[in-house]
């Protein structure tokens, strides 16, 4: 199944909220450091509420020791950024897909973007919108993934 990946996320309540869903989905999160809070801050531990035993967490102290992970295990590196190239509902995810998401003010660095295999994109109408909320980046394109692979609950 996908995982997630959140690359220096900033604002605990949206780690907290993709945990959440990281849960109910039963996916794997990934934070790779360095974060904006401490694991055990409470608004963190508050929006994923009593739900944090059944997240699958992996912490990855640098973007490195990210990297020697994912060598291991294999699978594509997608990127999401505004300036992703193709729209993610036209995209076709497969079982081993890493959907890496940046942090909440500055999104994916570029050196990330140009190692992924894909960026993708979320298009929103208004073009005044910067960008979706974190959380909700994370919900759409991982839900449009499982809906892909047949793995809705």
């Amino acid at each position: 199944m996908p995982q997630v990946v959140l690359v220096n996320p900033q604002i605990p309540p949206n780690t907290g909220n993709i945990a959440r869903t990281c849960a109910a989905t039963s996916t794997e999160l990934h934070l790779v450091g360095p974060l904006g809070f401490e694991i055990s801050d409470r608004y963190l531990k508050r929006a994923g509420l009593d739900y944090w035993p059944y997240v699958k967490l992996h912490y990855h102290e640098s973007l490195e020791a990210f990297k020697t992970i994912h060598k291991k295990r294999g699978g594509r590196r997608l990127g999401f950024s505004v300036k992703g190239s193709v729209n993610y509902v036209q995209f076709q995810f497969q079982d081993d897909d890493w959907l890496l998401f940046g942090s909440e003010t500055t999104g994916l660095p570029p050196v990330i973007l140009s190692a992924c295999d894909a960026t993708l994109h979320i298009p929103m109408a208004q073009p005044q919108v910067r960008s979706l909320n974190l959380s909700v980046s994370v919900a759409v394109s991982l839900f449009e993934a499982r809906r892909q692979l047949g793995c809705l609950m």
